[in-house]
């Protein structure tokens, strides 16, 4: 009997595969929202990572460079670029310099209890606020032994600051998470920024 009982237990089947194939898609898009959450937060620890090591050295060579001399006189970004201790991957084509957030990175020297050239500075800029908190509760150490001397935390782009670095010392570093969250709080968009001050 060739009625057509065949036709419809073929769409019968293919109903079924339809109503599981909408099921397997609905599980895959699951997975993929999952997935790129996930990289997204890899991606964003890797590139803090990468920053807390690029300014490690940096600041290791800056303090090396002027072992010999009496305070850091004459140190700006371009100085630096010049003396090849800025890392090649943190400059970009124009000759300024960018952190991995795509941010700008400012260098200078600063005075510290009052003397000139003291200290130096380095501001990274472009920070989004998981990075912000991140990169400000680090573990830089503190005191002389490690050089670091203060830290200014903001949810906006900073400049360099002309002020004595002693403004932004005598807090404990490194701050709290709530400190440090009180601080970074540019959700919408990576304006956050850290002023780090060494000796």
């Amino acid at each position: 009997m060739w009625c057509g009982c065949a036709n419809r237990k073929d769409l019968g089947q293919s109903g079924r595969s339809m109503v599981e194939m909408l099921g397997v898609l609905a599980i895959i898009g699951v997975l993929s929202i999952g997935g790129i959450a996930g990289y997204s937060r890899a991606m964003i620890k890797f590139k803090v990572n990468k920053s807390l090591d690029q300014i490690s050295m940096l600041v290791a060579s800056i303090q090396t460079l002027y072992s010999g001399q009496r305070n850091y006189s004459g140190l700006t970004l371009k100085e630096a670029v010049s003396y090849g201790i800025i890392s090649p991957d943190m400059l970009a084509p124009d000759s300024s310099v960018t952190n991995v957030f795509a941010g700008s990175v400012l260098l200078s020297e600063t005075k510290y209890r009052g003397v000139n050239s003291a200290a130096f500075q380095i501001i990274y800029n472009g920070l989004g606020q998981e990075a912000c908190v991140t990169m400000a509760t680090s573990n830089w150490g503190n005191g002389s032994s490690a050089g670091l001397i203060g830290m200014r935390v903001s949810d906006q782009e900073l400049a360099l600051a002309e002020m004595d670095a002693e403004t932004y010392t005598g807090t404990e570093l490194p701050i709290t998470i709530s400190e440090a969250v009180g601080k970074c709080t540019c959700r919408e968009a990576p304006t956050c920024a850290i002023s780090w001050y060494f000796q």
